[in-house]
């Protein structure tokens, strides 16, 4: 019999964490940007040295939230203060369950009295969603889901296209795209830049390193204004990126995009889970990796572990605040970059040219990810002190890094071993191929990453190995 709603999906399974890792959906695949522009090594590259064009405008969800009652929603459901949130501004916003575990995060646009837009994945777009329809505000709603994953040859429509231009040169092209000097727009403050006489909204961003803009607007003028975009950026050696380099800037740059919703437990979420669909996302998502406990809350995370710490407000009433108020007290585990050691990430590719071996699990590149929300075991001494949570290849540094969390006592310059791979041959996931684990070294490096100086790299790896 199919279960209508996640609760009913949740009692029917044995365990929550089996239904997730053995989950059917398959490969994650970021909908119709093409996968690369020129190849993806140069448009990583182009983010550190020129100007890249990323676009947004398919992969994320967004809801539009308006009314009376927006801004209680909102600052109801957001650790984040909104003390000093006006107009134009924008934030990372970031829900909590009611035990202070991370739901998801993504941006938050107030465009203006009374009217917000969040951009981000659906465990966000969701929690928002059912508290305005659920909860008694004075708000309308308008959802756009990202567009399919398989478009099978069907026309794909948002409501908005969404860019951003970042890079070193990112501010000659939109000088040149404005036709004059572009607004001194604060970080995560909004403007309007003029594109072939057209007004942009615009939020000072940086994804890449170096400061840029995002921008959006009705998706029908998407086409125009990427054709103007490209042709400023030609003299200042704009890439367009795909798809497939597109996620990886992340490792550089530091924000874990998917932790589990911490949405399957609890008491006080059990009316969500009969509001959510079985077959949406918290129901059909994947874990993966080497980590694996019987317990689902094993995997949550709360916001200090994820580096929002200092997001966390205690100055007006939010889902989770009493939690969090006692989480502040306690030891927090921290968000760190994963160093690996080149040498095993060789033994990774070699162990595929050994025929009738059963290799080693395939490290994809630029992006080694294989599942919804990633979690693999990095130990120290045979005990587990953290999880890597998001995994690739950075051409920029010439080196395989992740980013997660460790334990409060691990320090930056640490070697850890990272368990690549899962247990018994792997998951039942269609991602995953039979293979065989492999313990990686990995140092532990700062967020954003930054390379260790030459000179003491070497003499990192044998820190505080035991």
């Amino acid at each position: 019999m199919a279960q209508s709603s996640l609760e009913q999906l949740l009692r029917s399974a044995r365990n929550p964490v089996q239904l997730l890792r053995n989950s059917q959906i398959g490969a994650y695949v970021y909908p119709v940007v093409p996968s690369e522009f020129t190849n993806w090594r140069d448009e990583q590259r182009a983010w550190r040295e020129s100007a890249v064009l990323f676009d947004q405008s398919h992969h994320m969800a967004e809801i539009s939230v308006k009314g009376p009652d927006a801004f209680k929603l909102m600052n109801h459901l957001a650790i984040n203060t909104f003390s000093n949130f006006a107009p134009n501004k924008a934030k990372q916003f970031v829900p909590c369950s009611y035990d202070g575990y991370v739901i998801g995060d993504g941006i938050l646009f107030y465009l203006g009295e009374n009217e917000f837009n969040f951009v981000g994945r659906a465990p966000t777009v969701n929690w928002i969603e059912f508290h305005g329809q659920t909860g008694g505000y004075k708000v309308q709603l308008e959802r756009d889901d990202r567009s399919p994953s398989h478009p099978r040859g069907k026309a794909v429509v948002r409501r908005h296209y969404r860019y951003q231009i970042q890079g070193p040169n990112a501010a000659k092209i939109l000088e040149k795209l404005n036709g004059g000097p572009v607004p001194e727009v604060k970080f995560f403050n909004m403007d309007v830049i003029i594109i072939r006489g057209r007004k942009v909204r615009a939020l000072r961003h940086g994804m890449a390193g170096a400061p840029g803009l995002e921008i959006w607007g009705p998706y029908e003028q998407g086409d125009e204004i990427r054709d103007a975009i490209l042709e400023a950026g030609r003299d200042f050696g704009l890439a367009q990126v795909g798809s497939r380099a597109y996620a990886s800037n992340t490792l550089e740059s530091g924000w874990i995009p998917s932790p589990l919703p911490a949405v399957y437990t609890g008491e006080k979420m059990k009316k969500y889970r009969e509001w959510l669909p079985a077959n949406g996302y918290e129901g059909t998502g994947s874990i993966g990796g080497s980590f694996v406990s019987d317990d689902i809350e094993s995997y949550y995370l709360s916001p200090y572990e994820l580096g929002y710490g200092p997001f966390v407000k205690f100055d007006h009433d939010f889902i989770g605040r009493e939690a969090l108020e006692k989480k502040a007290r306690e030891p927090q585990r921290k968000k760190v970059t994963f160093e690996w050691n080149g040498a095993d990430v060789a033994k990774i590719f070699a162990s595929l040219l050994v025929p009738g071996a059963e290799h080693y699990k395939f490290f994809d590149l630029p992006l080694a990810n294989y599942a919804s929300s990633s979690y693999d075991k990095v130990m120290m001494g045979g005990k587990t002190v953290g999880f890597s949570m998001f995994a690739g290849y950075s051409y920029n540094e010439r080196t395989a890094i992740s980013l997660g969390v460790v334990d409060a006592n691990i320090r930056t310059g640490d070697v850890l071993t990272l368990v690549w791979g899962e247990e018994n041959g792997g998951t039942r996931k269609p991602p995953v191929e039979r293979h065989r684990q492999l313990d990686v070294q990995v140092k532990v490096s700062p967020v954003p990453y930054a390379r260790d100086a030459r000179e003491a790299y070497h003499q990192g790896w044998r820190t505080r190995q035991a």
